[in-house]
């Protein structure tokens, strides 16, 4: 199954916020690049698409991980949580995060994408709670996901060190996971 019908088929899971979270779908469809984005500059998934097939993998391995650790844990929330993490990464509507590299050393060296400087300076995952906050009703414990999903990997995640939600354990080890593992070069 290619990876736009797998993240129809995750949107569709979703019941409490259906209609918001289809909202803000439709609206990071439209508006935005969420649909070709890169997931990375020359990492994982540098390449057209890669933000959405990181993203629907992310959501597929946190609704695993869920299910054998803390099942009391909506898939709901693994879906808003899942697939808009890095939702950051599109930039905002007129402005791309990530534009196509001109740096033809740089490109040589994998560096397909670089940030575009148009856009404000802002951590992913602030700018992705940003984004997110503006469309859907995030619960506390989602927004904490979100925002620290990238655990002690950044300076950000000791301000919780040993405080963290389930669910923020959770993304954070499905994006580790995903990334490490599945989506390895």
């Amino acid at each position: 199954m290619d990876v736009k019908t797998k993240y129809k088929e995750l949107l569709n899971k979703t019941s409490e916020r259906k209609e918001e979270v289809l909202k803000f779908a439709e609206f990071l469809e439209a508006k935005t690049n969420w649909l070709t984005s890169p997931a990375s500059t020359r990492y994982h998934l540098n390449k057209e698409g890669g933000l959405l097939e990181h993203s629907v993998n992310v959501t597929e391995q946190l609704l695993k991980i869920k299910t054998c650790l803390s099942p009391e844990i909506s898939d709901e929330s693994c879906i808003i949580t899942g697939l808009f993490h890095d939702i950051g990464k599109v930039g905002l509507p007129g402005k791309p995060y990530y534009i196509p590299n001109d740096n033809k050393w740089e490109i040589d060296k994998g560096i397909l994408y670089k940030i575009n400087p148009e856009v404000t300076a802002m951590g992913i995952a602030a700018r992705s709670i940003f984004i997110a906050a503006q469309h859907l009703r995030l619960k506390e414990d989602e927004a904490q996901a979100i925002a620290y999903h990238d655990g002690l990997f950044v300076p950000e995640g000791e301000s919780i060190k040993h405080k963290e939600k389930p669910l923020t354990l959770l993304l954070h080890w499905a994006d580790y996971w995903t990334v490490r593992v599945i989506e390895k070069k």
